[in-house]
């Protein structure tokens, strides 16, 4: 009986270079996500250089969640994060990502390049993250929550740098969108060449398109997508919306331009703490109950903070960043419970379409907060290009 037993402990030995190669696939990740709102928070230039109308302004920012939405469903039912070196697959996908982003960075001219460069930004993005929770799910057993809390904290920073860079960047807004291209680029180069896949990656697997369906059978996998499902109708309008209020209420103060841009950064890069704590949490005392209180904790924000508009700054800032921190907590936990409860020959696909799925949500939640907004007291500013105060800035009631 001593020969199985071993047997076990060495498959479950935690390898001793796993934290190295999370580092560096953190940082990789981070850069490559950087493309997400690069093209949102540009949009109050691109409504003066292109007068963009309300419609086409809110499409910069939903044609990324709709090709996100393609790209992991083509991903899925291909059971490309399965069958094919995930490795290559996120170092090519970051390495397109990059290019239609710099596409639309230098040669977009108006709404039309602007939104299919968007929406191809985002097919590609599907094949960086989905992906990159498989490759940590292969160094990791042990410590699995702690670790991915760490990726998807690398990934919500990454989504709020776009922010940073508007703020402490270029006067002009492509030389900021092709600094995010040159980022992305730089994180596909560093899993292409310092990122392997880890001692638990199973052989490649056979082509199933069934498995996409086959998911939702198992009742503990389809339970914890229901609970992401839920946090992501929340996650993305929050992260849209949420730099709106905060520009709009700080332009009221008579706050800088910029200063919402760090701001913004701050609030949503708040969550990669929340990310890594929830994680730590997590493996001691359960997930249930961590994404429990993420999940009362952000609801909490959600229903004060429009309170606070044209409030005092501090307070909102407060609540702000103690949403910004709960909102994406319980993230990586969903995406944990589907690599440890899921079919291990297909977790990549199983990742693929839980957050093909949310996001697909996603897309719905951002286009109802347009729709139910109130213009009379939710102003946009419109900062033109270069600015640096808000005597340079116009606000005037529209949407994001």
């Amino acid at each position: 009986m001593s020969a199985p037993a071993d047997a076990t402990a060495l498959v479950d030995a935690a390898p001793p270079q796993r934290w190295r190669v999370l580092a560096l696939l953190a940082t990789a990740e981070l850069l490559a996500m950087s493309l997400w709102f690069s093209g949102s928070v540009v949009v109050p230039a691109l409504r003066w250089e292109w007068n963009l109308s309300d419609s086409n302004a809110n499409w910069l920012t939903i044609a990324v969640q709709l090709g996100f939405v393609c790209g992991t469903l083509l991903s899925a039912l291909l059971n490309l994060a399965d069958i094919i070196s995930t490795r290559y697959l996120v170092a090519v996908c970051a390495l397109a990502g990059a290019t239609t982003n710099a596409t639309f960075g230098y040669y977009a001219q108006g709404a039309g390049l602007g939104i299919t460069m968007r929406f191809l930004t985002g097919v590609f993005l599907a094949g960086v993250y989905p992906p990159g929770m498989k490759i940590m799910a292969s160094w990791f057993r042990s410590s699995r929550g702690t670790a991915l809390g760490v990726l998807v904290g690398a990934l919500t920073l990454g989504k709020a740098s776009p922010y940073l860079i508007n703020g402490l960047g270029s006067q002009n807004w492509r030389h900021n969108i092709l600094l995010s291209s040159l980022l992305a680029a730089v994180g596909a180069l560093i899993v292409l060449l310092f990122v392997g896949e880890g001692p638990f990656t199973l052989p490649a697997a056979r082509f199933d398109w069934k498995q996409v369906v086959k998911v939702f059978s198992n009742r503990g996998v389809r339970l914890a997508n229901f609970g992401y499902f839920g946090h992501m109708w929340e996650l993305y309008a929050m992260w849209a919306w949420a730099p709106v209020m905060i520009r709009a209420s700080l332009a009221v103060q008579g706050s800088p331009g910029h200063l919402a841009e760090i701001t913004s950064f701050l609030v949503i890069g708040c969550g990669a703490v929340g990310c890594v704590v929830a994680g730590l949490i997590a493996d001691r005392v359960g997930r249930t109950l961590v994404t429990s209180w993420a999940m009362a904790i952000s609801g909490s924000c959600c229903l004060l903070i429009g309170f606070l508009f044209e409030a005092n700054p501090t307070l909102l800032l407060i609540v702000a960043a103690i949403w910004g921190a709960t909102v994406v907590a319980d993230s990586a936990q969903f995406s944990t419970c589907v690599t440890e409860l899921g079919n291990p020959q297909y977790i990549g696909t199983a990742l693929t379409i839980q957050t093909c799925i949310g996001f697909l949500l996603t897309s719905i939640s951002i286009e109802a907060h347009s729709s139910l907004r109130q213009p009379s007291r939710l102003a946009l500013c419109v900062c033109y290009p270069g600015a640096r105060a808000v005597s340079r800035c116009h606000c005037h009631a529209a949407t994001a």
